[in-house]
């Protein structure tokens, strides 16, 4: 190749260099690999992952599915709690070999008085079994019982201890909102819709 466009090329290589050096730092914290336009997303937790309050095919993974083109499983369980949910979840990541666990569970604890270190130690358990599998892990916050219906404060933790991309306050906003809610703790089909697009956003 002529000098000439050598010379041309070495500032389009050190651009690559530096756009690629800052994607990785981007990346050193909380986030989630590029997932293909397959990927097979396995969509864990209790009612509001099941859809209770969605029209057919309204519920959050069906919704995400539409908009991101990935292969979203829905493993829900209505009135499943953590406990259940760590003696679940294991046999779901060896079935399907997911490319990424959203993980929205913890309310059916929180409406029962569960101990709540007993909650954030399952949730801790599920997102080991995940990341022992190189699983990337998306944490959606379930809000505490409580007259704010704010995000219980373990989730921040758990997102801290393990570098995990937390969906926070989404759901504390959407159950707040009559017009997205089918009953006081679901959501209706514009709510899972609601639901779907921050999750699709944070991935």
């Amino acid at each position: 190749m002529p000098m000439k466009h050598l010379s041309i090329l070495r500032p389009f290589g050190l651009l690559l260099t530096i756009l690629s050096l800052l994607l990785l730092q981007a990346c050193s914290g909380a986030c989630i690999p590029a997932l293909p336009e397959n990927a097979r997303v396995l969509a864990f937790g209790d009612s509001l992952t099941y859809g209770i309050g969605a029209s057919k095919g309204q519920d959050y993974p069906s919704q995400l599915a539409s908009m991101s083109g990935f292969d979203v499983i829905n493993a829900g369980v209505s009135g499943e709690t953590t406990t259940g949910g760590a003696a679940r979840l294991g046999t779901l990541l060896d079935k399907h070999s997911p490319e990424l666990l959203i993980l929205l569970e913890g309310g059916n604890d929180f409406l029962r008085n569960h101990p709540t270190m007993t909650t954030k130690s399952n949730l801790a358990a599920m997102i080991e079994m995940a990341q022992s599998k190189q699983i990337p892990v998306l944490l959606v916050a379930v809000p505490q019982k409580s007259l704010f219906l704010s995000a219980s404060p373990i989730y921040e933790e758990l997102a801290e201890q393990y570098q995990l991309v937390l969906v926070e306050d989404v759901l504390s906003h959407l159950l707040k909102s009559p017009s997205k809610k089918s009953d006081a703790i679901h959501l209706n089909d514009a709510g899972y819709l609601a639901l779907a697009n921050a999750i699709y956003q944070a991935i």
